[in-house]
């Protein structure tokens, strides 16, 4: 989604992206975020709550309307409502992200991109 939005930037239509996972959106250069602090897949809100998902799309078209400089984040502001266990259950045993070595490896990688954006080398 987030190389849509920068091709449709480019091409002078204006976007305002919706996301959960901020770290991966923000690297990616969008022109507008808002950020919702929700599970992944669940960026517009809870199942069956119409008027938390309206709240969201009315906070995107505000940041799309608002925003004065490129790369603007916006926080929603918003908590799930049955608490923030899931937080707790991401890259755990309950729920792994990469067993055993592929994860060692895939850290290394991210500590090695780290490093190399730092010393401005991406």
């Amino acid at each position: 989604m987030s190389l849509v939005a920068r091709h449709l930037e480019a091409n002078g239509i204006p976007t305002a992206v919706i996301a959960t996972a901020r770290d991966i959106v923000e690297s990616a250069a969008v022109p507008r975020l808002l950020f919702v602090d929700f599970p992944l897949g669940a960026p517009c809100g809870e199942p069956w709550n119409a008027e938390q998902q309206r709240a969201v799309l009315e906070m995107a078209f505000r940041v799309l309307e608002t925003a004065t400089a490129p790369r603007t984040t916006v926080e929603a502001g918003l908590r799930w409502s049955k608490g923030q266990r899931w937080k707790d259950l991401i890259f755990t045993e309950e729920q792994p992200f990469l067993p055993g070595q592929a994860g060692e490896e895939w850290l290394k990688k991210k500590e090695a991109y780290r490093r190399m954006k730092a010393e401005g080398k991406i």
